[in-house]
């Protein structure tokens, strides 16, 4: 898309009507042909122009007359009037008119004896602006005196002759801006303006200073004395210095302020060593170094090195210093070189004082600036550096190891510009490094580089910084570099690309590497002279290609959509001819192999690739045969239906996307697209859709491109046969696209599931927008296949429960033909508009927004107001809409129809509201008033405010809906305010009299207070009666006159809290769209709609409502009306209004401060709306102010927030609690973005010290405000392990960014160890310490870390050790976790050796186990962590063996703590566990024999158990000796010396009482069997011996703990699969027929637990398969088969849990070929058929993942299958199709075409249903009203018509073969045939009665009814067809 460049906007000239008639009398003249009188009538007529474009040309005119004057004319005067009208325009014009370009070029090409006149002219012109300028015109004069030197020579020569009072003229403006930044608190879009003004006279000012450069020295040395310049410069170096110490201004214009003060010094004092000297002193903030400027400069710096500055300053100098000071080539002086090592020193000691992310930001930008200007003094030609300037700049250095520093710590920084900088930083500083020792090119050869390499790829890679710099290292040194170093680094980045956060880091960085390697190896193969490409290219693939294609191959899809998206497009770029490469190597690849399940396999790898290629513009167009050739069209076909879904997108992005928009679509593609659409328009998944919708508009858009280009062609073309192809081609799209919109339209049948609707109607939309649904002479037409039916079908959508399916409807209706949308016949209208006015009064919510569409609808209908007229009479209202005029324009009609609508609605809502003022229980029943206020709002949504006729009319009703509002929240808010809405109304069950609840809810006006904190509140105990009997109350109120009506609890909720949403909402949409009645200032009155009272008022209302709610939905949506409302205040034009949200927050934070017990203000609810109102009102500043309002806010909260001494009242603990929870909400916001970042510190510290309040109030909201901060600073969880390092940060950015905490954390942390000492037993439990361990938990210390940095976490380490000695066991816990970060994996080793020399060496009288269990969890996760880091054995001689040796008896029975014991344990697991251990080979071998001789005297081997099953802490001692026990005897039996030992172990194991180590064996020896299964080896591993296996199916039949059972029947499941199992219980073996019985008893009872039933299932099928290949024939003489089959059948049903689902999806797949479509009918015609149904309804289920499971059935290699579809996996809906197709041949196959033909009319007919009326009826009478919301079991996916109407299609094939006379009808079909006859006559007759009993239009009042009806009636109807073919 080509983006035009803005251009300027052209306006006339603009003067007052004085001065334009003098001009236009001082240019008149009479006669005369001279050039003069010539120009003066140009000029003349061009004044008299309003035409802009006119003028110009004009003015270019008399610029060429002005060229040809020559100096002999005459007239003076005249020319003299000439040229100052033409300076007269330009100094009147606004900013950026090209008309002020063409004066200034006219005015500049004056011939050279006129110039110094026209000099004159304009400066007078000038200077009479300059002299007495109003405020409002300063912004206009500066810049004009901008444009005067942009470019304009003769403009900037006038600017030096005016120089001193221009200068004085800027120093004015500052001053009166200054003056005026001071009286605009709280003004913001004011204050802004004010900003934008005062940036540009800055701005203009240096720029004056720049360019005047000569006449300010000269003038300067000339006058020695005292001269008004110097006055006038040292006035504007004052305005300069107050900007950069006024906190007000923003950052830009402090920071240019900064800048212009340098420049100033510089133009004073020219550019020698005095310069350095004087930017260095006001750097340091000293007058020392000032002596060498004149007097009165020193003055004015001398104000700029007062102590108490502000921190910027130093900042925005050290800016202007690096801008505006010229460091190429040589520096001129010491003190220049003082000054550039100076710089980087201040700006890295501000680093660590600022809180603000945006000063983060400016240091980045100026310390990358720094870099800059250093290698700029690096680089300059002429004299030599000094010597001592390379030394401090070199890699190594002091300076270049803080600046590294600041690098590590803020590359993770939350800001992307932030990281930016510190990236270009850092490439900076290599090239510095290079620079200074230029003699090591060779990166291996210079030990600086080489070591940083390596701490670089030693860092952990979800660091995001790590890449960036690599990427700089790449681009200096080549990628071969990195990769000699580390070869896995493609492989390794590829498996990075599964991570959103770090995909963009990682493809950036291969995409770097693979470049520069291939011009690394192109350069090599030059140099060695080879000219074939072949060698080093295939060099190239290997190392990017091939593991690029294994990634795809797989590695599950989520993993590889990041590399589609990032990564392939730029390999295809940099070497297009890698596709064909890629292509080989996956057509080589075999079909079959698929990859592990979850992966896209070769096919989708292939799709992925030619996808990629063909958006890029590698593949050549389809016009010439499919993509060139490259692939198979039979692929593609399986692609787009493939079980995948996003194999699926990328066959289909491969049809769709193309390099070329007006590529022509051929036939084939076409016919792809239609094979492709119907199985996939019914998609679960949104992304799915989306991307399906996005690709098909891609094509529909080329479509369209190319039809242009084709009817473009036919009219030039001369070619006959190029015109009939063309010709052909637009036919073919015209075929295709009415073919789409037809079958899109098509499946809008009632019951079609809610995913299909939405994909059908977006696409539709598409259709619509792109080729419009006209029915005229269009190249399409496609309005001429909409049929009136297919649009009912559209309109009907519109009664959708979903919200996105109703305004798709909507909008589609609007471009649909109105002849077949049909609304303009008023019979018609009348029914629609009266279906919206019942169901804008329904009791179901989602009806109110149906009734909105609607009414939207009509509202374009000319006819609406009369269809109104007859309803107001029908109803009875006095209601009289606005009369047309004669001939009205479409938008009157909007207009006035709307009108009308809101008055009718308003007022049956007024007459509503007055009958819920005398009851609102009969509101809530009948006329909810929450649908008519919806109603109003959605109509109001669409009309434009700005141009309305009505103003008169509007403006009451304004008034009117207003008070409406007011009204009906009065009715509604005792409920929502009442202190527990949720539980209001007990829920009556007998019909008492409605008395009861009219009493409660005169009961319940709020009368509730804060007292909850001082007592509790008692229940009246007198009158319960009246409140427990619950549920409905039946009898009618006394004013229905008799009509009865129900009422529950949920309804009226319901109706109240919907109601107050819809007020606010209104009352949002009125303040927000309608415009402002105010008058200003200057008593100028903008006429609008709404005035600022009223404004102000529902401001008062909204505040009342957030602050006194209770009800979660009420202030929830109150808050979202509020945010309308503060979103207008501060754009309106009202100053009045503009002032509100300042005063409310003040107002509201005095209210929290003085509230207590007995305040208004909700202390719960975590304070309700207070949170919500103050977001709102602060997330109303603009972002770019200086958020003055949060400021004060956080200030004022986190004093309240912080304990003090004297604060335990209750009248100081509700404010804290307050506080807390509001500043929980501030935290959250994300629109406050970065500005909340400052305060984070005060608020953590708020929340640990709340934590230590003696109030539980106080420590709830503590707790919630800690977690908000937590993830405010660490961020979302980035890993589903939350001890992750994603989910952490390195100690010094931590710190760095939050230096506060530092010493507030060690002081706490200090604090709470000192109270941990358990020696006297008793538990001192410190409130904050698990706070303060969470925290810490998160940091780990950067490998980068300096020794020296001053906020390093070795002071934490001391305080983390102690905390191990807690008599907590969480605590104990948290402080082992904790230490692992703060040890660095170096430092492991020692550590773990000094924490274990702490413990006792042997038993004593005073041991403290809470010390040696602390210190054992400590050296485990120490241990544990140094395992997945650093992949290296612990260093040798690290005495860590040793000392465990010599503790051997802390796990002996000598130790009698069972606790401490495990512990040891788990540590020489960790150990000796793995096969490649920590250890030296003899030391681990001599460990394992210690922990085998503990084992064996062990609790766990001995017969006596008595002495483990006491106390706490045994099991998890067993478990620990049960894991040494595993990893003996199972999983590295090898290397502990024996297989003697091995069975003896486990069967020890699968024997012990305790189930939890029984079922930790299991686990086992299951893992260990699936490792096995992997290395796929067949035979039975020795480990499992006979005894084993026995032990193993006797526990089968014998365990009692269903987790174990279900565990052994599994770990059977994978044995049986590796051949037969012998099952023996003790000494008695079993037959099959035993086992199986046992197994299906089992499956029977097991239904309460999943695991065991799934489990039980899996084997029992197992066994039924190996069973029926055995016999095939006779496996029908077992009776159980067929009670396995109703067992499957029964696990398939809708109800039951997914992964029973699942379980049994997998069993019918594995039995396909065997049972299913066996030839033998192995289980008999009845089960078998009913096992097919089971499937079916699996392919139905509503869970995706157990449709996918349930498909695989067809890619079972199969005997009677035939090769088309098997062996491919293909989507749900195909694979339905595909299956009823294959049992028809089954049927015919098995001779059984009858029986078949019986059975699938059964299923049309639906035989489940007939019982089911009854209990329908019954149910549907009850259900609408009593419960709201349950929508009971639907099944969202499943589309029973689309299902019928498949089976119809298939039962018509297998009738063919049934008259062809392949089977034989049995009497007793016949009988089935005619029973099947007569019961579906009884239901088409009854459900066609049904039907027509309905109300009128049905599809809106009662839509689930109306669709099952219907779908009754279908089903009777075909099931009728099929039996009457077969007569």
């Amino acid at each position: 898309m080509v983006v035009k460049k803005k251009t300027a906007k052209v306006e006339a000239v603009v003067l007052d009507k004085e001065k334009l008639h003098k001009l236009i009398a001082s240019l008149s003249v009479d006669g005369g042909e001279d050039g003069v009188r010539q120009l003066a009538h140009t000029l003349q007529s061009c004044l008299a122009l309003t035409e802009p474009v006119q003028q110009i040309q004009l003015v270019k005119k008399a610029g060429s007359q002005l060229e040809t004057l020559s100096e002999e004319q005459p007239d003076g005067a005249l020319l003299e009037a000439c040229l100052h009208t033409l300076s007269l325009v330009y100094t009147s014009l606004q900013a950026k008119n090209p008309l002020r370009r063409a004066i200034a070029s006219a005015l500049g090409s004056v011939p050279a004896w006129l110039q110094e006149r026209t000099l004159n002219s304009l400066s007078a012109c000038l200077s009479d602006c300059l002299s007495h300028p109003t405020s409002h015109q300063y912004p206009h004069i500066v810049d004009t005196i901008t444009a005067c030197l942009d470019g304009f020579t003769l403009g900037e020569r006038c600017i030096n002759k005016l120089l001193p009072e221009v200068l004085q003229f800027l120093h004015n403006g500052l001053t009166e801006y200054l003056h005026q930044n001071s009286g605009l608190a709280g003004r913001h879009i004011a204050q802004a303006q004010l900003m934008q003004s005062c940036l540009a006279a800055v701005k203009t000012s240096m720029l004056v200073i720049q360019r005047s450069q000569e006449t300010i020295s000269t003038a300067l040395q000339a006058e020695q004395n005292h001269c008004k310049l110097e006055d006038t410069l040292g006035s504007l170096l004052g305005c300069y210095i107050h900007i950069l110490t006024d906190e007000e201004f923003i950052q830009s214009v402090q920071s240019t302020a900064g800048m212009a003060v340098v420049l100033l010094i510089r133009s004073v004092m020219g550019c020698g060593d005095e310069v350095a000297s004087v930017v260095c002193s006001l750097l340091h903030s000293s007058v020392q170094g000032l002596d060498s400027a004149p007097e009165w400069l020193k003055q004015r710096c001398e104000g700029l090195c007062s102590s108490g500055r502000p921190p910027g300053v130093a900042l925005y100098l050290c800016h202007g210093a690096l801008a505006m000071l010229s460091w190429k080539g040589a520096l001129a002086g010491p003190q220049w070189e003082r000054l550039l090592l100076l710089v980087p020193n201040m700006l890295l000691d501000l680093d660590a004082s600022i809180k603000e992310s945006s000063t983060a930001m400016v240091v980045a930008r100026v310390l990358t600036l720094w870099s800059g200007a250093a290698l700029d003094c690096l680089q300059g030609d002429g004299q030599p550096c000094p010597p001592c300037l390379p030394q401090s700049l070199r890699g190594g250095s002091e300076l270049q190891r803080r600046l590294l520093e600041h690098i590590y710590s803020h590359w993770e920084h939350p800001l992307d510009g932030v990281r930016h900088q510190t990236r270009s930083l850092f490439r900076n500083l290599l090239l510095l490094h290079h620079h200074t020792n230029p003699s090591t090119s060779d990166p291996t050869m210079d030990p600086y580089i080489t070591e940083l390499t390596h701490s670089l790829l030693g860092l952990e890679w979800h660091m995001r910084g790590k890449y960036g710099s690599l990427g700089c290292l790449v681009e200096l040194y080549g990628a071969g570099y990195l990769l000699d170093i580390q070869p896995q680094l493609p492989s390794c980045l590829l498996g990075l690309m599964g991570d959103q956060t770090l995909a963009p880091y990682a493809s950036d960085l291969l995409e770097r590497l693979f470049v520069s390697h291939k011009a690394q190896l192109a350069s090599e193969a030059a140099a060695a002279d080879k000219t074939t490409t072949e060698d080093w290219m295939d060099c190239w693939h290997q190392t990017w290609v091939t593991p690029l294609l294994q990634v795809l191959c797989r590695a599950r899809l989520d993993q590889t959509t990041y590399i589609l998206d990032y990564f392939l497009p730029k390999l295809l770029r940099c070497s297009p001819s890698s596709l064909a490469h890629m292509v080989q190597a996956l057509q080589d690849t075999p079909p079959c192999s698929t990859g592990p399940s979850g992966s896209r396999g070769a096919l989708g790898a292939l799709m992925t690739c030619l996808r990629a290629a063909r958006a890029q513009g590698v593949v050549p167009s389809s016009e010439e045969g499919l993509w060139g050739g490259l692939v198979p069209l039979c692929l593609l076909q399986q692609a787009l239906v493939h079980k995948h879904d996003q194999v699926r997108m990328d066959a289909l992005g491969l049809v769709c996307e193309s390099h070329r928009s007006t590529e022509v679509l051929t036939s084939q593609e076409m016919d792809l697209i239609r094979h492709f659409l119907l199985p996939n328009l019914n998609s679960q998944s949104p992304g799915v859709r989306q991307q399906t919708v996005s690709l098909l508009k891609k094509l529909l858009c080329r479509m369209k491109d190319s039809t242009l280009l084709l009817q473009k062609r036919l009219i030039q073309e001369r070619d006959q046969e190029q015109r009939g192809r063309d010709q052909h081609t637009l036919h073919l799209y015209k075929e295709f696209l009415r073919w789409l919109c037809v079958r899109l339209l098509e499946v809008l049948l009632p019951g079609a599931s809610f995913s299909k609707c939405l994909m059908s109607l977006h696409l539709l939309c598409l259709l619509g927008q792109l080729f419009t649904f006209s029915t005229g002479p269009d190249v399409f037409a496609l309005g001429e296949v909409v049929t009136s039916a297919h649009a009912q079908s559209v309109l009907y959508c519109v009664a959708s429960n979903f919200l996105e399916v109703k305004q798709l409807a909507s909008s589609l209706l609007r471009q649909l033909p109105p002849s077949a949308v049909g609304l303009q016949v008023r019979e018609r209208m009348r029914c629609v508009l009266q279906a919206a006015l019942d169901l804008s009064t329904s009791t179901k919510p989602f009806d109110s927004v149906s009734a909105a569409h609607l009414l939207n609808l009509l509202l374009y209908q000319p006819d609406l107001i009369q269809a109104l007229l007859l309803c107001a009479q029908e109803q009875g209202l006095d209601f009289q809409p606005p009369s047309p005029p004669s001939q009205p324009s479409e938008t009157v009609i909007l207009e006035l129809n709307t009108l009308a609508v809101v008055q009718f609605l308003l007022h049956s809502l007024q007459l509503e509201v007055s009958r819920a003022e005398s009851s609102l229980l009969q509101a809530a029943a009948s006329f909810p008033l929450y649908g008519r206020a919806h109603c109003i709002t959605a109509v109001l949504q669409h009309l434009n405010t700005e141009s309305l006729s009505q103003t008169e009319q509007w403006r009451y009703l304004v008034s009117e809906l207003i008070a409406v509002c007011y009204r009906m929240s009065d009715v509604v808010s005792p409920v929502v305010q009442s202190s527990s809405p949720e539980g209001l109304i007990p829920m009556d069950t007998d019909s008492e009299a409605s008395a009861g609840l009219q009493r409660i809810l005169q009961e319940i006006q709020p009368r509730d207070t804060n007292d909850f904190f001082t007592s509790a509140r008692e229940l009246d105990t007198h009158h319960g009666d009246d409140h427990t009997q619950t549920q409905t109350t039946h009898t009618p109120s006394l004013d229905t006159g008799g009509e009865g009506y129900r009422v529950t609890a949920q309804m009226v909720l319901v109706c109240c809290w919907r109601s107050m949403k819809e007020v606010a909402m209104l009352l949002g949409q009125l303040c927000q769209s309608l415009p402002l009645h105010y008058t200003n200032d200057n008593l100028h009155t903008h006429s609008g709609l709404i005035t600022e009272a009223q404004v102000e008022g529902v401001g008062l209302y909204f505040r009342q409502q957030l602050l006194q709610s209770r009800h979660r939905g009420a202030f929830e949506l109150a808050y979202v009306g509020f945010v309308r409302l503060t979103d207008m205040l501060c754009r309106s034009g009202s100053q009045a209004l503009q002032q509100l949200p300042a005063r409310w927050l003040s107002e509201v934070l005095q209210e929290v401060k003085s509230s207590d017990p007995s305040s208004k203000l909700c202390a719960t609810r975590r304070s309700a709306g207070i949170p919500f109102y103050i977001q709102a009102l602060l997330s109303s500043e603009p972002k770019s102010s200086s958020c003055s309002l949060l400021k004060m806010t956080m200030r004022e909260l986190i004093a309240l927030a912080m304990p003090s001494a004297n604060r335990n009242t209750d009248s100081s603990t509700i404010p804290q609690v307050h506080a807390l929870n509001i500043l929980r909400a501030l935290y959250r916001d994300t629109r406050l973005g970065e500005n909340i970042i400052p305060f984070v510190s005060d608020g953590m510290q708020a929340a640990v010290l709340g934590f230590t309040s003696p109030v539980w109030a106080v420590r709830n909201s503590s707790t919630l405000l800690f977690s908000t901060l937590i993830t405010r600073i660490f961020g979302v969880k980035k890993g589903k392990d939350e001890h992750s390092k994603k989910n952490r940060m390195t100690g010094r950015e931590f710190f760095t960014r939050f230096p506060a905490l530092y010493p507030f954390l060690l002081n706490q942390l200090e604090e709470a160890a000192a109270t941990v000492e358990s020696d006297s037993g008793q538990v001192k439990l410190h409130p904050s310490l698990f706070l303060l361990l969470l925290v810490l938990s998160r940091l780990y210390p950067s490998p980068m870390d300096g020794s020296s940095s001053p906020l390093g976490l070795a002071p934490f380490m001391p305080f983390i050790i102690r905390c191990g000695r807690s008599a907590v066991y969480r605590t104990r816990e948290m402080a082992a976790r904790a230490l692992v970060p703060f040890v660095l994996v170096t430092q492991v080793p020692s550590t773990v050796h000094t924490l274990l020399q702490e413990l006792p060496p042997e038993p004593g009288p005073k041991l403290q186990h809470n010390h040696i269990h602390g210190t054992l969890l400590q050296v485990l996760f120490l241990l544990r962590s140094y395992q997945t880091d650093s992949h290296r054995p612990l260093p040798a001689g690290n005495g860590i063996n040793a000392a465990l040796c010599q503790r051997m008896w802390l796990a002996s029975r000598q130790n009698s703590c069972v606790v401490t014991r495990g512990a040891f344990l788990d540590v020489l697991v960790c150990l000796c566990g793995p096969k490649i251990s920590l250890l030296g080979d003899s030391e681990v071998s001599d460990l394992r024999q210690e922990a085998l001789s503990v084992l064996m005297a062990s609790d766990l081997l001995s017969s006596d158990t008595s002495s483990a099953t006491l106390g706490p802490g045994s099991t998890q001692y067993l478990l620990s000796l049960a894991r040494v026990a595993l990893s003996a005897s199972v999983e590295i039996p090898e290397l502990w010396g024996g297989p003697q030992l091995t069975s003896r172990l486990l069967n020890c194991l699968l024997r012990c009482p305790q189930y939890e180590v029984r079922d930790l064996a299991l686990e086992g020896v299951l893992r260990r069997l699936q490792e096995e299964e992997e290395e796929e080896e067949k035979k039975r591993p020795q480990w499992l011996d006979e005894t084993t296996l026995s032990n193993l199916t006797s526990l089968a039949l014998h365990e009692t703990h269903p987790q174990c059972l279900a565990k052994v029947l599994t770990v059977l499941c994978a044995l049986s699969s590796s051949g037969e199992l012998r099952w023996r219980d003790g000494v008695k073996a079993l037959s099959q027929e035993e086992v199986l019985l046992h197994l299906l008893a089992l499956a029977h009872k097991s239904a309460h637990s999943v695991e065991l039933h799934c489990a039980a299932l899996t084997l029992l099928s197992q066994l039924v398969v190996e069973m029926v290949n055995a016999n095939p024939q006779g496996a029908n003489a077992v009776a159980c088969l067929s009670q396995w089959g109703a067992l499957v059948c029964s696990c398939c049903s809708e109800e039951q849990p997914v992964e029973v689902k699942l379980t049994a999806a997998k069993v019918l797949v594995d039995c396909t070929a065997t049972v299913l479509s066996s030839p033998h009918l192995p289980l008999g015609l009845s089960t078998t058929v009913s096992l097919w149904r089971s499937l079916f309804t699996l392919l139905q289920d509503e869970d995706q993942e157990v449709r996918d499971s349930a498909s695989d059935f067809l890619s079972v290699p199969a005997p009677l299958l035939s090769t088309d579809v098997a062996g491919v996996s293909v989507c749900p809906p195909v694979a339905l199709d595909s299956g009823v197709g294959l049992l028809c041949r089954l049927f015919e196959l098995w001779g059984q075409v009858p029986a078949g033909v019986v059975a699938l009319t059964e299923w049309l007919l639906g035989e489940e249903e007939g019982r089911d009326e009854a209990v329908a009826e019954e149910v549907s009478s009850l259900d609408e009203e009593d419960f709201l919301f349950e929508k009971g079991d639907l099944n969202l996916w499943a589309e029973p018509v689309q299902w019928v109407k498949l089976l119809h299609r298939h039962l018509g094939s297998l009738i063919l073969a049934f008259e062809q006379g392949t089977g034989i009808t049995g009497l007793d079909q016949v009988y089935q045939m005619q029973t099947l006859s007569t019961q579906a006559q009884a239901k088409a007759l009854s459900s066609q009665q049904a039907l027509d009993s309905l109300p009128a239009l049905p599809q809106f009042s009662c839509t689930m009814e109306h669709a099952r009806l219907l779908l009754r009636h279908q089903r009777a109807t075909l099931a009728l067809d099929v039996l009457e073919r077969l007569r």
